[in-house]
């Protein structure tokens, strides 16, 4: 199975899984960093990690004209029900759901999930996208680190994708002890760089990767396209 993987800006991303389009956390309208269109993003599914605004995003409008349906916490499908998404499958920690290209399992990620309009968002969620093959990806969302990223390391991970702006989320160094635990074989760092107070240098990153870590980093221009 070929899986491409597309940045699109902050936490968003384009997966295909051979044909199958997965968005997480479809943030574009508004986002300084997103070079396309809600409109014209393409979806069957769509994975909601929390329910803060750059993460929740542009949801409502995705599923509504692409017919996606939407993975996340309950208490998020239940909000995005009550705003007329058609296909909400709540899933909960260590909660699976099969898909099309495989599967998709909530784990934890340490941080807030309040709604755009002050309700309560439920518990933020990472999620393991399994593909038919095995291959598994790590989206961890917003999450700080956290000693349980072990155990979703022993899931064995092929490719992870962390947050390292810091500020809202953990930081270049903490991601690094993040990676020695996850022990992926790539790693794409996410959400930085989006506005000037979660600003990283990439490049150092990298070869901080490179140097303490087995991982392959693999930094991403925004519209950049990583296949595996």
């Amino acid at each position: 199975m070929k899986i491409q993987i597309t940045w699109l800006g902050h936490a968003a991303f384009l997966f295909d899984f051979a044909g199958v389009r997965v968005v997480t956390d479809p943030y574009l309208r508004g986002n300084p960093a997103a070079k396309v269109n809600a409109a014209d993003l393409p979806a069957d599914l769509i994975l909601v990690t929390h329910g803060h605004n750059d993460h929740v995003g542009d949801t409502v409008e995705i599923a509504g004209k692409s017919g996606a349906s939407v993975i996340s916490n309950t208490e998020i499908c239940s909000w995005l029900d009550e705003r007329g998404v058609k296909k909400t499958l709540p899933l909960y920690i260590s909660g699976a759901r099969k898909t099309a290209f495989g599967s998709v399992k909530a784990v934890s990620a340490v941080h807030g999930s309040s709604l755009p309009d002050g309700s309560y968002g439920g518990l933020a969620l990472g999620f393991l996208l399994s593909a038919e093959d095995g291959r598994r990806i790590y989206f961890a969302g917003d999450t700080g680190l956290f000693g349980d990223m072990k155990l979703i390391g022993d899931e064995g991970i092929d490719v992870a994708i962390l947050p390292i702006g810091g500020v809202y989320t953990m930081g270049a160094a903490d991601s690094i002890r993040a990676i020695q635990l996850i022990r992926p074989k790539v790693v794409i760092p996410m959400h930085f760089n989006t506005w000037e107070l979660i600003r990283q240098d990439a490049s150092a990153w990298e070869r901080e990767v490179s140097a303490k870590t087995s991982a392959r980093p693999v930094v991403l221009p925004v519209g950049g396209v990583l296949e595996l």
